[in-house]
This record gives C-alpha cells, sequence and structure tokens, in this order.
C-alpha cells in the first residue's frame, strides 16, 4: 500500500512538473511579438544579401575593369573608381553592424511594448520615457525608410550597367558583323579624356563575354538588389509595427490615467463616507 501511494506521488509530482512547464512555454510564447520578429528576419536577410552579394559583385567588377578594360589603380591620393569601390565596402561592413544591433533594438522594443508581455511580468506602468523611445523609434526607422529607398536605387544603376554589356555580349553572337562598342565615359567611370572601351570585334571583349565572371557578377547585383528591397518591406513594416505599438501605448497611458484618477475619486468617496460614520456614531452616543 505504501508502494502504491509512494508510486501515485510520484507520477502526480511528474504530471505537475510537465504541466508548469507546458504552462511556462505558452506564456514565453504568448509573450513573443511575432510582427517584430517577422520584420526582423526580414530586415536580417536584406541586409544580408545586400552586403554579401554587393561585395562579391564589387570585388568581380574590379577584376573585370582590370582584366578587360586594362584599367589600373592610380598613383598618390587621386580618388578614381577603385577607390571609390573600395569605399563602398568599408560602408556595406558598416551597413552590415549597424542594421544589425538596430534590428536587436527593435526587437526589445518589441517585447516591451507588446501587450502579451503584460501576463509573464504583471502589470506595468507606462512612463513619459517609454513614449519617448517609441516616437524616437518610429522616426528613425522612418529616416532609415528613406535612406534604403535611396540604396535600393543606387543599386539599380550597376545593374542596368551591366544589363547593357549582357545585352551588348547577347546582340554580338546574334548579329554577324555588327561592332558594338561599350564606353565606360558613358557611365561616369572614367575621365572624358580616357577612352576606355571595349568592341565586339576586340578578342577582349569575347573572352569577357564567355567567362562566368561576367555573369556572375551581374546575378550578384540582382541579388544585391532584391536585399535592399527586402531591407526597405522591412522597414515599412517595423514602420506599421512600431505605429501600432505607439497607439497602444498611448490608449495603456490613458487608461492608466482613468484608473489613477477612478482609484482616486474612490478613495475620497470611502474617506467621507467614513467621516460621515464616525460622525453619526459620535452623535448616537
Amino acid at each position: 500500500m505504501n508502494r502504491l501511494k509512494e508510486w501515485a506521488n510520484k507520477n502526480l509530482m511528474k504530471f505537475n512538473k510537465t504541466k508548469w512547464c507546458f504552462e511556462c512555454c505558452i506564456k514565453c510564447l504568448g509573450g513573443i511579438p511575432y510582427a517584430s520578429l517577422i520584420a526582423t528576419i526580414l530586415l536580417y536577410a536584406g541586409v544580408a544579401l545586400f552586403c554579401g552579394c554587393g561585395h562579391e559583385a564589387l570585388s568581380g567588377t574590379v577584376n573585370i575593369l582590370q582584366t578587360y578594360f586594362e584599367m589600373t589603380r592610380a598613383a598618390g591620393d587621386v580618388i578614381d573608381v577603385f577607390t571609390m569601390i573600395d569605399i563602398f565596402k568599408y560602408v556595406i561592413y558598416g551597413v552590415a553592424a549597424a542594421f544589425f544591433v538596430y534590428g536587436i533594438l527593435l526587437m526589445v522594443e518589441g517585447f516591451f511594448t507588446t501587450g502579451a508581455i503584460k501576463d509573464l511580468y504583471g502589470d506595468f506602468k507606462i512612463t513619459t520615457c517609454g513614449r519617448c523611445v517609441s516616437a524616437w523609434f518610429i522616426m528613425l526607422t522612418y529616416i532609415f525608410m528613406l535612406a534604403w529607398l535611396g540604396v535600393t536605387a543606387f543599386t539599380s544603376l550597376p545593374v542596368y550597367m551591366y544589363f547593357n554589356l549582357w545585352t551588348i555580349c547577347r546582340n554580338a553572337t546574334v548579329v554577324d558583323g555588327a561592332n558594338l562598342c561599350l564606353d565606360l565615359r558613358q557611365y561616369g567611370i572614367v575621365t572624358i579624356g580616357e577612352e576606355k572601351k571595349v568592341c565586339t570585334t576586340s578578342e577582349s571583349f569575347i573572352k569577357m563575354c564567355d567567362s562566368n565572371e561576367l555573369n556572375m557578377t551581374f546575378h550578384l547585383f540582382i541579388v544585391a538588389l532584391a536585399g535592399a528591397g527586402a531591407a526597405v518591406i522591412a522597414m515599412v513594416h517595423y514602420l506599421m509595427v512600431l505605429s501600432a505599438n505607439w497607439a497602444y501605448v498611448k490608449d495603456a497611458c490613458r487608461m492608466q490615467k482613468y484608473e489613477d484618477i477612478k482609484s482616486k475619486e474612490e478613495q475620497e468617496l470611502h474617506d467621507i463616507h467614513s467621516t460621515r460614520s464616525k460622525e453619526r456614531l459620535n452623535a448616537y452616543t
């Protein structure tokens, strides 16, 4: 009989522990801001595609310019296309680090402004600092959205250039005897006095069209453009989430003021009622 009771107590303890773990998991899952999580995943994916593919595409561009257009780095402190490409690479490093941190900050802000977290930590007070932080994130995200729109427009330029080059390579194989040329002065890559062009009749142009480097660089720029577009969509998603959180914080603040006023009035009514009761009791005695 005692063994049966011990066995029943052990199973009951295991059941209670399992039930507690299940309830804890449900509460944790309920406290996750899923809208902010989706926006963060989209932001990280877009930034990763833009930074990774953009960096490799810039490296491929350097190899193409040096190998097929016979361009060399300028000596001294002269700013040429190679220097600009190096600057763009450093900008990519900064963008990757900055938006990694910014995504974490937005996720933390989403956790603390989601209504479901109230079930985990009890009722909370909306402070003026919290409202200011939410408004600051809305303004900052709007600025970043405009910045990513500019980055998307800027990234479309090399896609357009490589599309023209890819079209020339395609037409050169279709039309026999056509002498098509690509002049880098048309895109501002070199100065007007410096002639750097390749034509379909040259051997370097044929090698460039037959190489996988041109096709790979072109598609890397396309993926980088798609990543920048994904980052824009993530910023728009964040704006919707932050605006909804701001509305929630604003309503919670009003509700908090209403509850404070209501409790104060109830306390005053209770004090008045207590005073009158004491006066009646004194008059009766």
